[in-house]
């Protein structure tokens, strides 16, 4: 074998796996770069670097010769600055070009330009990728939201601004869930008269208990404990 393929995770990787393949030593091949690769955003769309090494003195491989390399693309083109004028107009653009950054196979609809209970836009993202976009128990769909509200909070200086993803109606259906646990267990403080804790959650979480119940007779809502450990209390209303 005088020439070879070869992928990993860094170019350096990919080359030293295809010497160990070829059992030459680097003064004895001709290395071409193909692909640096590129880590993943959040977990997602990652690319393995990938180098051809050809001995040398095979198909024409001129001794001495450094590792050639293509010109990228992407360090070509311009990167076209978000000119969206509404919030979700720019929560918009910010969600497809990360997803596009990615190679997220996914289509991306805005759902809601200002919806009432969510306090602002919130985006669809469904298609073949959406599942990846979740991660466990909604880590990765939390994170990706975080970032794009921090972006539109950034462009519009409004820190109170909120955007919503949902993915495959995931956060629809994890809300729908949250409400009826909410109505449970506020039945139940009410008729014990005890207050109870719930489990950690996410700020996202504690706001829809928070909002679900506001005004319901008998009981009030707080939160309580820090950082990933705040939790919700549903605690009986005293005359």
């Amino acid at each position: 074998m005088d020439q070879i393929v070869q992928t990993g995770r860094t170019v350096e990787e990919a080359e030293e796996q295809a010497l160990a393949t070829l059992g030459a030593d680097r003064s004895e091949v001709e290395v071409e770069i193909l692909s640096r690769g590129r880590q993943g955003f959040l977990g997602i769309g990652g690319e393995l670097a990938e180098v051809r090494v050809t001995r040398l003195g095979a198909g024409g491989a001129e001794e001495g010769r450094e590792a050639v390399e293509p010109e990228d693309d992407d360090d070509r083109a311009d990167v076209v600055p978000i000119t969206a004028d509404s919030p979700a107009g720019a929560a918009l653009q910010a969600v497809e070009r990360i997803l596009e950054s990615v190679g997220a196979d996914v289509d991306v609809i805005l759902r809601s330009e200002n919806d009432e209970f969510a306090g602002g836009p919130v985006i669809d993202i469904n298609g073949p990728d959406s599942g990846l976009l979740i991660g466990r128990r909604g880590n990765t769909l939390q994170s990706l939201q975080f970032i794009v509200q921090s972006i539109v909070r950034q462009q519009f200086d409004q820190e109170g601004i909120r955007v919503s993803l949902d993915v495959e109606q995931y956060r629809q259906r994890r809300e729908d869930s949250l409400r009826e646990m909410a109505d449970r267990v506020a039945n139940r403080v009410q008729q014990t008269g005890r207050g109870i804790t719930l489990e950690p959650m996410p700020p996202s979480d504690r706001r829809v208990i928070h909002l679900y119940l506001d005004g319901r007779d008998g009981i009030r809502t707080e939160s309580v404990g820090y950082g990933d450990g705040r939790k919700v209390q549903i605690i009986p209303e005293r005359d």
